[in-house]
């Protein structure tokens, strides 16, 4: 006999089961919630996720947070050191569709806690990785991508499980918050633990301590199998549309067409192919910037003698701190008023969205490029225009979004995102770290070695993050020729 399981959730529907469903059908019950309170469970669980989702970030970023200390400790260039995070970022994108594939047959809440006690031992084991062995720490760091992976693409999926449309938007909102929050968190847990400490490898010992945490949260709270709440629920696609009440639940238009037919199909959507390179240009800013500007700031101060050079062991981390509190409050203010912006600007134009994007890439890339500019003269104006230039940047993440929702058909649109998201990694941030830092040492073999070359050899490669912002937002403004076309044909 089975134990009654109608404390946890509605009776479910056929094929309601999210992941792989018990072997022979069954429904197996997890946890006990409350019979008054359901709301509540949901609540936790959602707590729990945003405090994982909050731990994968600060993992994320914790390198940039102590680059200096890093690359002294191993004696690396900057192509060396950018490789990190380029390792890091392909080594998720690689990893992101196989956990997807994964989710969708077999139990998420056992994949997402295994990649959460994979990453953070992995991250606890790199904090004891010696001078000597450089390729087993971007190895390493490779690994935690792909426990990263693991989180980032099952616990969105969860959350659209549990709510249904109109809450699933605000919380997953709630959710997405947490990178920028992770992301900022990670410089400033870095950077702290190594200045009171005196030694950077215990910024990589706090993250596996709240991963322990949040995996034990994890086994208490989250159910291990939920149910979508109602037949309309399961029915929804991404964009929120609804199987019209003649479809059978289990039979999809997808069927009609090949995964092939689908991509070409989505080749000659012109609002999706440049929006999606606008993203792309996206990426490839916010990965440059995130890897590398702590350590352009300090190298900015050396030359204007604010900082002397770091010869001891532990170096100043006060940058980190700084910029990390920029990226939480830009990225936090920029999402909220990009959705805000759309959403009031689309009452009067149609094409309000790519507009946004373009505006905003090219205020962006103007407040970066001035940033550097001035980096040499007056530290406070850099800081300045950076956080101008992240909060213009912050502002498109969710426009975009909501962009290919409307221009791709419903029955094709998991395949764009899956496309978007893996061109955009590819060719964005995947790469501009590490290019930064090879066009950094190319410039420091030209010249002689010095303290100002250090600087603007870092100063003239990032200037190429600007003309790559203005080149995204060139394809905003392309998309805004194209998006009443390509909305009215996903319409039909």
């Amino acid at each position: 006999e089975h134990e009654d399981t109608s404390l946890l959730l509605p009776p479910p529907l056929e094929g309601q089961n999210y992941g792989a469903a018990a072997a022979d059908g069954t429904q197996c019950p997890s946890v006990f919630v409350s019979r008054n309170n359901p709301a509540r469970r949901d609540c936790l669980v959602v707590a729990v996720l945003c405090f994982g989702n909050l731990i994968n970030f600060i993992d994320w970023f914790i390198v940039p947070g102590i680059l200096l200390d890093i690359q002294k400790y191993f004696g690396l260039s900057d192509g060396k050191t950018g490789l990190l995070q380029t390792v890091f970022t392909l080594c998720y994108m690689l990893a992101a569709p196989i956990f997807g594939y994964l989710g969708d047959r077999y139990n998420r809440k056992i994949i997402l806690g295994a990649g959460i006690f994979f990453w953070s031992g992995v991250t606890l084991g790199s904090s004891f990785i010696t001078e000597s062995h450089y390729r087993i720490f971007v190895l390493s760091r490779g690994l935690v991508g792909i426990g990263s992976a693991s989180y980032s693409t099952i616990a969105p999926a969860i959350i659209a499980d549990l709510f249904e449309e109109g809450k699933r938007t605000t919380v997953l909102s709630i959710f997405y918050i947490f990178i920028p929050v992770g992301s900022g968190c990670g410089y400033m847990l870095a950077a702290g633990m190594a200045r009171s400490t005196g030694d950077w490898h215990w910024a990589f010992r706090v993250t596996p301590c709240m991963g322990g945490l949040a995996l034990l949260l994890l086994i208490l709270l989250v159910p291990h199998r939920i149910q979508r709440r109602t037949a309309a629920h399961r029915a929804l696609s991404i964009s929120g549309t609804i199987q019209r009440a003649d479809e059978k639940p289990d039979v999809h238009r997808t069927a009609k067409t090949t995964w092939c037919q689908d991509v070409a199909s989505l080749a000659k959507n012109c609002s999706f192919v440049c929006s999606s390179l606008g993203l792309t240009a996206m990426a490839f800013v916010t990965g440059a910037l995130g890897m590398w500007m702590p350590l352009f700031l300090y190298r900015a101060q050396v030359v204007q003698g604010i900082v002397p050079p770091c010869l001891q062991e532990s170096c100043n981390s006060s940058n980190s701190l700084i910029f990390g509190g920029i990226t939480i409050g830009t990225g936090i203010l920029g999402i909220i008023a990009g959705a805000e912006a759309a959403r009031r600007l689309r009452k009067i134009n149609n094409k309000a969205d790519p507009l946004i994007c373009a505006t905003s890439m090219f205020i962006s890339a103007l407040c970066l490029y001035i940033a550097l500019m001035v980096a040499q003269m007056n530290i406070l104006s850099t800081f300045i225009f950076i956080a101008f230039g992240e909060l213009f940047l912050s502002v498109n993440w969710a426009v975009v979004t909501d962009i290919l929702l409307y221009v791709v058909t419903p029955r094709r649109q998991s395949t764009a995102i899956a496309l978007q998201i893996l061109v955009s990694h590819l060719l964005g941030d995947a790469g501009s770290p590490y290019l930064i830092g090879v066009i950094s040492n190319a410039i420091q073999a030209r010249n002689i070695p010095s303290l100002q070359w250090s600087f603007r050899s870092m100063q003239y490669s990032f200037i190429i993050c600007a003309f790559v912002g203005v080149f995204g937002g060139g394809f905003f403004l392309l998309t805004s020729f194209y998006i009443e076309e390509d909305r009215k044909e996903a319409q039909r």
